[in-house]
């Protein structure tokens, strides 16, 4: 048998792997690519996370008007005021009892989706219960904020249903020993321009009045205070109500009725890319700001309760820049 030459037999080297320079070349690319990528996904996330919030709005707006319709076109209040008599301080709900029910929980016992997978008579609950039922009324971008007092979704009350009783003794007892009445209730439907009245928002709650820097994050147990130093800190502190943009400068209800103070207003929350996830009196949600839902904001992100651009058009059920009623029955005019 006729060999090869040697020139023939013989089998040049092939590589097997990437030098090390090639592969520090293919993990440099991937690493702009995540870059580049990184912030477009954390966009389009935050997107969806809006649109859900957007229409998850549009189904609360929907059970406000259920409600309405089962109740003589009144509408809900944020809260019933806490009677004296305590038995008269728990209400039924679609799948149980529950103490004091905030605004939610009725319009979601009205609507067909309940709030609360087993609802509480008991008085200890009243501020701690999770909202475990619906996702209606949570934020998928504050998944976290699930207590009842604590909640996303703050409701205009002061003009649509502030079930608080009147002060006028001016003990601030909250309670109706003087059987003076309700600050602002009921409220009829049908007398409210609907679909340029803001009825729920994302809520930053009682934070609001405090510098963006300042705020400290959600309690999920309800409680009021991360410590006795810094009242009212955290983000979505009462955050089931909103105080409208402008308050009076005296005699005006704010969202904690234990702190009635321009520091703790609540406002709403500018969560979903610097805009804030609101419902409409007549059904439609939108995504704005601040300034464009009439609030005041300061330098250092706090929510101012009066001045310049300050207007309460889109909250009074009116069209007009009018303080909601007082503590009193009235309230003064800055």
């Amino acid at each position: 048998m006729k060999q090869l030459p040697d020139h023939f037999s013989h089998r040049p080297n092939t590589r097997s792997g990437f030098t090390l320079i090639e592969l520090l070349v293919v993990i440099g690319i991937i690493a702009v690519l995540i870059a580049i990528l990184l912030p477009a996904l954390g966009t389009a996330r935050a997107s969806a996370s809006g649109v859900v919030c957007l229409s998850r709005m549009r189904q609360v707006a929907i059970g406000w008007q259920i409600y309405a319709d089962d109740n003589r076109d009144i509408s809900v209040p944020g809260q019933p005021g806490r009677f004296a008599d305590e038995s008269r301080n728990v209400y039924p709900l679609g799948n149980g009892d529950q103490y004091r029910p905030r605004w939610f929980a009725v319009i979601g016992a009205a609507a067909g989706f309940d709030a609360y997978g087993q609802p509480s008579p008991d008085r200890n609950d009243e501020h701690n219960l999770q909202i475990d039922g619906s996702e209606v009324f949570l934020c998928p971008t504050v998944p976290d904020w699930t207590s009842t007092r604590n909640a996303p979704f703050g409701y205009n009350h002061q003009f649509l249903g502030n079930a608080r009783f009147l002060e006028l003794d001016g003990g601030g007892a909250g309670v109706d020993e003087n059987g003076a009445g309700f600050i602002n209730f009921p409220v009829r439907t049908y007398e409210i321009a609907a679909s340029q009245t803001v009825l729920a928002s994302d809520s930053a709650g009682t934070a609001a009045g405090k510098p963006e820097l300042a705020r400290e994050p959600n309690i999920t147990d309800g409680s009021r205070d991360v410590d006795d130093s810094t009242p009212l800190h955290a983000r979505g502190g009462h955050g089931y109500i909103i105080d409208p943009p402008r308050l009076a400068e005296s005699g005006s209800d704010y969202a904690d009725p234990r702190y009635r103070a321009d520091e703790h207003r609540s406002a709403p929350d500018e969560r979903h890319s610097g805009k804030a996830s609101t419902t409409f009196a007549d059904g439609h949600a939108d995504a704005l700001t601040l300034q464009e839902l009439g609030y005041r904001v300061e330098a250092d992100g706090r929510v101012a309760a009066r001045g310049e651009g300050a207007t309460n058009q889109h909250f009074s059920g009116t069209l007009t820049d009018t303080l909601a009623p007082g503590l009193t029955g009235s309230a003064s005019e800055p």
